[in-house]
């Protein structure tokens, strides 16, 4: 199972630039007024790029922005995101930046993520020069490894890219291992579910963790009902949504005897080894009265608590 890097990147970071801008780049973030209505305009830079051998990349976007400076004035922010070392990259910066000026006569502010495993490729400048004429594009690169040093403080960080930093971390990390990858991805969940964010918010997030750290079916299974029981304690309605995307199927699909076995496990890990009566019993429960038992657990003190009340 291939990872794709694309499709969750464009998704966020389109939905909320300003706060990429603002995890990124802060500089660049305080010279825009994000007040005023700002526009992509990725069909322009499709045209400007025809013809061009530009190479591999994640995504690249041109947005026109308003100077914070109270002037009425506009630039345009030119962002790349790099997945992998490319020897002609900054050239490709250098080619997209004087393409844009050119086409559209104002300033232009250059600028990119480099999203690749290495460490010291870090490429921030192109220049050529010939005879006495020297030209030079310098412009500001983030190395999204260089988070790894800060991954507590990722964990924190009130930025939504906060925790797209960390799944797209992550995701390098366990490609090679599904196991922790489940877990890792279950955390952020977690973490993400307790968010004091708005519904359309965690739901966004939420596709972007899920993109980047996707799983073996049979691993998922266990996030959706983990999903699926949060829901159950908290009543957090959009929690259902969450369950429908993508996961629905998952869900129905042995729904019954995978809440039983969550909650077998559960009450192994409170209440000791489980006598194999109380193991029938609970695998012959139907889904209403094993999610009534779930809820019953939560306060449990004594096992017959769980059960009580049938």
């Amino acid at each position: 199972m291939s990872d794709d890097y694309d499709t969750p990147w464009k998704e966020v970071l389109v939905r909320y630039l300003p706060d990429f801008m603002a995890f990124y780049f802060p500089r660049a973030h305080a010279a825009i007024d994000w007040s005023r209505p700002y526009s992509f305009l990725d069909q322009e830079l499709a045209a400007l790029s025809a013809g061009a051998a530009l190479g591999r990349r994640v995504l690249d976007k041109l947005v026109r922005v308003f100077c914070a400076d109270g002037s009425a004035q506009t630039l345009l922010l030119h962002v790349e995101l790099q997945g992998w070392r490319d020897g002609a990259f900054a050239e490709r910066m250098f080619i997209y930046h004087y393409r844009v000026y050119d086409r559209y006569r104002q300033p232009v502010a250059s600028m990119a993520l480099l999203l690749d495993d290495g460490w010291h490729w870090r490429p921030a400048c192109y220049a050529y020069q010939v005879l006495d004429c020297r030209l030079q594009l310098d412009f500001p690169v983030v190395k999204l490894r260089d988070f790894e040093a800060q991954l507590a403080q990722l964990y924190d960080d009130p930025n939504p890219f906060g925790l797209v930093t960390l799944a797209h971390l992550q995701a390098r990390r366990t490609r090679r291992n599904a196991y922790q990858r489940r877990h890792a991805k279950w955390r952020l969940t977690k973490l993400l579910l307790r968010r004091d964010w708005d519904r359309q918010r965690i739901i966004d997030l939420y596709r972007t963790i899920d993109w980047l750290l996707r799983l073996p079916d049979a691993m998922e299974s266990r996030v959706r009902r983990g999903i699926y029981l949060i829901r159950e304690e908290t009543e957090m309605a959009y929690l259902s949504y969450l369950e429908r995307y993508g996961l629905e199927q998952g869900l129905q699909q042995g729904l019954q005897q995978g809440q039983a076995t969550q909650l077998l496990d559960m009450l192994e890990l409170r209440f000791g080894t489980l006598s194999a009566a109380v193991r029938q019993h609970v695998a012959a429960a139907e889904v209403p009265q094993l999610q009534r038992w779930a809820r019953n657990f939560v306060h449990a003190e004594r096992l017959e608590q769980v059960f009580s009340a049938e």
